[in-house]
């Protein structure tokens, strides 16, 4: 699969403001389950971004995009799981 470096460009600068962003909620002091969703969902975006351009996994049998991507959401279901548990 021909890989499109424009795109690939543009998916890094989403994962570095992503980074940042995530970053700056840390050091500004955000906190409490509104800023832990929001973490985790910057973390899901970032994640499900790695392996479908940079694991090239885009475009092939949907079972391993599906296998990935569901182990990543089930990481982060039990981290949300388990701060809510100790609220």
């Amino acid at each position: 699969m021909n890989m499109n470096a424009r795109r690939l460009d543009f998916i890094f600068a989403v994962l570095l403001i992503g980074t940042a962003l995530t970053w700056w909620m840390g050091e500004t002091g955000h906190a409490g389950p509104a800023a832990v969703l929001g973490i985790l969902a910057i973390a899901a975006v970032k994640g499900t971004l790695i392996i479908r351009d940079f694991m090239a996994l885009r475009g092939i049998n949907v079972f391993w995009p599906t296998m990935v991507i569901g182990w990543l959401l089930l990481v982060l279901g039990i981290i949300m799981g388990g701060y809510w548990k100790g609220l």
